[in-house]
Protein backbone atom coordinates (compact mmCIF):
# COMPACT_ATOMS: atom_id res chain seq x y z
CA UNK A 1 0.00 0.00 0.00
CA UNK A 2 1.43 3.41 -1.10
CA UNK A 3 2.30 6.03 1.94
CA UNK A 4 -0.58 7.62 3.21
CA UNK A 5 -0.47 11.73 2.78
CA UNK A 6 -0.30 13.30 6.32
CA UNK A 7 -3.77 15.44 6.47
CA UNK A 8 -4.44 18.06 9.49
CA UNK A 9 -7.97 17.01 9.37
CA UNK A 10 -7.29 13.82 9.08
CA UNK A 11 -5.18 13.68 12.00
CA UNK A 12 -8.10 16.35 14.23
CA UNK A 13 -10.53 13.93 13.20
CA UNK A 14 -8.93 10.72 15.11
CA UNK A 15 -7.43 13.19 17.71
CA UNK A 16 -11.07 14.23 18.15
CA UNK A 17 -12.23 10.01 18.08
CA UNK A 18 -9.74 9.54 20.64
CA UNK A 19 -10.89 12.12 23.14
CA UNK A 20 -14.54 10.42 22.78
CA UNK A 21 -15.87 7.62 24.40
CA UNK A 22 -19.85 8.44 23.17
CA UNK A 23 -18.83 6.95 19.89
CA UNK A 24 -19.94 10.79 17.69
CA UNK A 25 -21.86 10.47 14.62
CA UNK A 26 -19.96 11.72 11.52
CA UNK A 27 -22.11 15.21 12.12
CA UNK A 28 -20.99 15.56 15.53
CA UNK A 29 -17.65 15.03 14.38
CA UNK A 30 -18.15 17.37 11.42
CA UNK A 31 -19.46 19.84 13.61
CA UNK A 32 -16.04 19.95 16.10
CA UNK A 33 -13.74 19.58 13.43
CA UNK A 34 -15.51 23.08 11.86
CA UNK A 35 -14.26 24.73 15.02
CA UNK A 36 -10.86 23.97 14.32
CA UNK A 37 -11.25 24.18 10.27
CA UNK A 38 -13.97 26.32 9.53
CA UNK A 39 -13.81 25.43 5.93
CA UNK A 40 -13.78 21.72 5.89
CA UNK A 41 -16.66 19.99 3.88
CA UNK A 42 -18.53 17.17 5.54
CA UNK A 43 -17.77 15.50 2.22
CA UNK A 44 -14.32 15.56 3.83
CA UNK A 45 -15.06 14.02 7.00
CA UNK A 46 -17.00 11.28 5.15
CA UNK A 47 -13.98 10.52 3.16
CA UNK A 48 -11.63 10.70 5.96
CA UNK A 49 -13.85 8.61 7.85
CA UNK A 50 -14.10 6.38 5.46
CA UNK A 51 -10.16 5.90 4.59
CA UNK A 52 -9.67 5.72 8.57
CA UNK A 53 -12.26 2.09 8.44
CA UNK A 54 -10.45 1.04 5.36
CA UNK A 55 -6.80 1.19 6.81
CA UNK A 56 -8.21 -0.35 9.99
CA UNK A 57 -7.28 3.32 12.42
CA UNK A 58 -11.21 3.28 13.21
CA UNK A 59 -14.40 1.25 13.34
CA UNK A 60 -17.64 2.17 12.10
CA UNK A 61 -20.57 1.09 14.24
CA UNK A 62 -23.77 0.61 11.77
CA UNK A 63 -26.50 1.37 13.99
CA UNK A 64 -30.13 0.18 12.55
CA UNK A 65 -32.91 3.03 12.22
CA UNK A 66 -29.67 5.55 12.83
CA UNK A 67 -26.87 7.41 11.80
CA UNK A 68 -23.09 5.16 11.99
CA UNK A 69 -21.61 6.07 14.92
CA UNK A 70 -17.36 6.13 14.94
CA UNK A 71 -14.57 4.68 17.05
CA UNK A 72 -10.94 4.97 17.62
CA UNK A 73 -10.70 1.77 19.77
CA UNK A 74 -10.05 -0.79 17.11
CA UNK A 75 -9.25 -3.81 19.47
CA UNK A 76 -12.11 -6.30 19.85
CA UNK A 77 -14.78 -5.37 22.30
CA UNK A 78 -18.50 -5.06 22.07
CA UNK A 79 -21.15 -2.76 22.21
CA UNK A 80 -24.67 -2.45 23.26
CA UNK A 81 -27.01 -0.55 21.06
CA UNK A 82 -30.02 1.59 22.32
CA UNK A 83 -33.28 1.03 20.22
CA UNK A 84 -34.53 4.54 21.40
CA UNK A 85 -32.23 6.57 21.48
CA UNK A 86 -29.14 5.08 19.22
CA UNK A 87 -26.39 5.80 21.89
CA UNK A 88 -23.53 3.33 21.69
CA UNK A 89 -22.23 1.84 24.88
CA UNK A 90 -19.09 -0.24 25.34
CA UNK A 91 -19.81 -3.48 27.37
CA UNK A 92 -16.95 -4.47 29.73
CA UNK A 93 -17.45 -8.34 29.63
CA UNK A 94 -15.69 -11.37 29.47
CA UNK A 95 -14.02 -12.89 25.89
CA UNK A 96 -16.27 -14.84 24.47
CA UNK A 97 -14.23 -15.82 21.83
CA UNK A 98 -15.82 -19.63 22.09
CA UNK A 99 -18.17 -17.73 19.99
CA UNK A 100 -15.51 -17.72 17.21
CA UNK A 101 -14.46 -21.00 17.38
CA UNK A 102 -18.25 -22.34 17.40
CA UNK A 103 -19.03 -20.59 14.42
CA UNK A 104 -16.10 -22.28 12.79
CA UNK A 105 -16.66 -25.94 13.58
CA UNK A 106 -19.16 -26.21 10.97
CA UNK A 107 -17.49 -23.64 7.96
CA UNK A 108 -14.70 -24.45 5.51
CA UNK A 109 -13.07 -20.84 5.49
CA UNK A 110 -11.60 -18.97 7.63
CA UNK A 111 -13.19 -16.99 9.98
CA UNK A 112 -10.75 -13.85 10.76
CA UNK A 113 -13.12 -11.90 13.05
CA UNK A 114 -16.43 -10.73 14.49
CA UNK A 115 -18.71 -8.18 15.95
CA UNK A 116 -21.31 -8.61 18.50
CA UNK A 117 -23.90 -5.94 19.27
CA UNK A 118 -26.54 -5.87 22.17
CA UNK A 119 -29.79 -4.03 21.55
CA UNK A 120 -32.57 -2.96 24.24
CA UNK A 121 -32.52 0.35 26.08
CA UNK A 122 -30.13 1.98 27.42
CA UNK A 123 -30.78 3.32 31.47
CA UNK A 124 -32.11 6.65 30.63
CA UNK A 125 -34.56 5.76 27.86
CA UNK A 126 -35.28 2.58 30.09
CA UNK A 127 -36.60 5.24 32.86
CA UNK A 128 -37.92 7.25 30.75
CA UNK A 129 -40.23 4.26 29.85
CA UNK A 130 -41.14 3.33 33.30
CA UNK A 131 -42.15 7.31 34.55
CA UNK A 132 -44.30 7.25 31.59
Amino acid sequence: MATLKYSRQRESIKEFLMSRKDHPTADTIYDNIRMVYPNVSLGTIYRNLTLLENIGEICRITVENGADRFDSNVEPHHHFICRQCHCVIDLEMENIDYVKEAASKNFDGVIERYVTNFYGLCKDCAKSMKSA
